[in-house]
């Protein structure tokens, strides 16, 4: 057997090869970001008032007021309120700190 002088013949197999690529791209990097994020907005539109937060920038309080505007105020010592945007929240931070607090309740 000779090559195919035109040069044509792997033409569909690069194609299946990129189109692979691109999948997988899609199933590790891309899937698991959307899914993150569906998660945060969830997360977001779930809260209330007196959940406990800890902000990105690490502030602890709890929720005392939910805003019509995406913000909240939160209480972050006895007297002292701060208001804050809903996505200042970090859903981590927060889950952490809500599952100690449970931890030591029982």
């Amino acid at each position: 057997m000779t090559p195919d002088p035109s040069g044509q013949g792997g033409g569909t197999s690069t194609l299946i090869l990129m189109g692979l690529m691109i999948f997988v791209m899609w199933l590790f990097m891309i899937r698991p970001q959307a899914k993150k994020a569906k998660q945060q907005k969830q997360f977001i539109n779930d809260l209330q008032k007196g959940d406990k937060i800890v902000t990105i920038a690490g502030i602890h309080g709890t929720i005392q007021k939910v805003n019509d505007d995406d913000t909240l105020s939160i209480e972050t010592s006895p007297g002292s309120y701060i208001k804050i945007e809903k996505t200042a929240i970090s859903m981590e931070w927060t889950a952490n700190v809500n599952k100690s607090t449970a931890d030591t309740k029982k």
